[in-house]
């Protein structure tokens, strides 16, 4: 048997959804807040804030706040690399970086999140590893269900603790 990669991990899911809507969700504020966060600044390198449905670009920063979670659970980064069509890299703070890529297989939209350089120490394998894997999978979950169905998954009540999403 061989030992677990600590320091990187994949998650695919098929959505029946246009690869433009799917970087769409991804590359700007109002997508990023349909499915995943409450609040998304994206801003340019000289400081400037993106509209609401103004792509990314590399080198833009990002502040990233969750429902459910108190504003001092931020998250502050930086796109990396993206493409405008199907690929999207940004830093994730202590947990490493992410590269999201939209491909089509079978005739099926699949988003694929790589989330590597992981710290492997034990800090690194639960709360960067294994929390957050934890996160991606109900997050994509959510992506899911909005795209397909309209019912959003999150918690909104940050008195609520101990549950899924926060």
């Amino acid at each position: 048997m061989s030992e677990a990669n600590w320091s990187s991990f994949i998650i695919r899911i098929p959505v029946n959804a246009t690869t433009e809507k799917l970087y769409w969700c991804w590359a700007t504020k109002e997508g990023m807040e349909y499915w995943f966060l409450r609040l998304s600044e994206y801003k340019r390198p000289d400081g400037s804030l993106l509209n609401n449905n103004e792509a990314v670009q590399p080198g833009d920063m990002y502040k990233w706040l969750w429902y459910g979670w108190p504003d001092d659970t931020v998250e502050n980064g930086k796109i990396l690399d993206c493409n405008g069509r199907d690929m999207l890299k940004f830093s994730f703070g202590h947990a490493g970086n992410c590269t999201v890529t939209i491909k089509k297989e079978n005739g099926q939209s699949i988003v694929e999140l790589i989330q590597d350089n992981i710290p492997d120490d034990e800090h690194g394998k639960y709360y960067w590893h294994v929390g957050c894997k934890t996160g991606w999978t109900f997050y994509f979950t959510n992506l899911k269900s909005l795209l397909e169905g309209g019912i959003d998954l999150r918690n909104r009540d940050e008195s609520l603790k101990n549950v899924v999403n926060s």
